[in-house]
């Protein structure tokens, strides 16, 4: 409930933080823009980035005569969680990893890298499917791609508002003296910054959410923490190689390697407190 409540808050921050640069950009009118870009945005997101992601990591769905032991073992959990049977997929990388998408628990689909299977035992791996079809029945791959899509938006805006000042743009060089210069430093580096730490924030929140959820579902939590170590451990030495950062999120684990700042500005909570809160749960 708690971890439920904090991401109503964090998503009306970030739609509050998008409401408020279409204000500084262009007073009501802007506001309203963002308003309709968000839903546009939003809506573009929702129907397409499933197939966009699966596509971007070359994932290969198979039958369950193709991949026996993944296929029964999400088909176990998904018993237990009581939603459809997703469509199930491998991505042909060393990376151990696995994620979640779709727009609803109807249309869902999972994913396991090649070497997850290879990495984890049949516990671990039924811990891991557990967390992911956690996302699924929590929804929160509309979440996080909300969220993702408003942050972009915010970005974007503050992307064009630091090349119009150089160019002198937003408003010319009288609007740029006095305060509105304080509006355009606002825009331009305060602002991406505040909805970046939201979105991760929410990021954090859905971990630990599915986390704990995927624990209950088949009701033991030592497969998922021995799995989060292991594969806390291989991405040093299998970092991921298809795709992009600013896929991350979806994953379980992050399949990137994090070094200095980065790894302040993680999208998944520090593993250890993620182990510390599975060992903690009571059944």
């Amino acid at each position: 409930m708690i971890n439920q409540l904090k991401t109503v808050v964090l998503l009306g921050a970030l739609t509050g933080l998008l409401l408020f640069v279409g204000q500084l950009v262009g007073g009501a009118s802007g506001l309203t823009v963002a308003f309709i870009f968000a839903i546009i945005m939003n809506i573009g997101s929702y129907w397409f980035s499933d197939k966009i992601v699966l596509r971007m990591y070359k994932a290969k769905e198979v039958k369950e005569s193709e991949a026996h032991r993944l296929y029964d073992i999400v088909r176990k959990v998904v018993e237990k969680a009581k939603v459809p049977m997703p469509r199930v997929y491998i991505i042909p990388s060393d990376a151990s990893n696995a994620f979640a998408t779709g727009r609803d628990p109807k249309h869902a689909s999972v994913a396991a890298t090649q070497g997850i299977l290879n990495l984890l035992n049949d516990e671990e791996l039924k811990g891991v499917m557990a967390h992911e079809i956690a996302h699924v029945r929590n929804r929160d791959i509309l979440i996080s791609s909300v969220a993702a899509t408003i942050a972009g938006v915010i970005s974007y805006v503050a992307f064009m508002a630091r090349w119009a000042a150089i160019f002198g743009g937003f408003g010319g060089r009288d609007n740029r003296e006095g305060g509105n210069i304080v509006s355009l430093l606002l825009l331009a580096i305060v602002t991406p910054l505040i909805a970046m730490i939201i979105q991760l924030a929410i990021s954090r929140s859905r971990e630990y959410l599915a986390d704990a959820t995927g624990a209950k579902i088949v009701q033991n939590s030592n497969g998922l923490a021995s799995a989060l170590d292991k594969l806390h451990n291989d991405v040093n030495r299998h970092p991921m190689r298809l795709g992009n950062q600013s896929t991350a999120h979806m994953f379980i684990s992050n399949p990137f390697k994090a070094r200095g700042m980065m790894s302040l500005l993680s999208t998944h909570p520090p593993h250890q407190e993620r182990i510390k809160r599975l060992n903690n749960i009571k059944f």
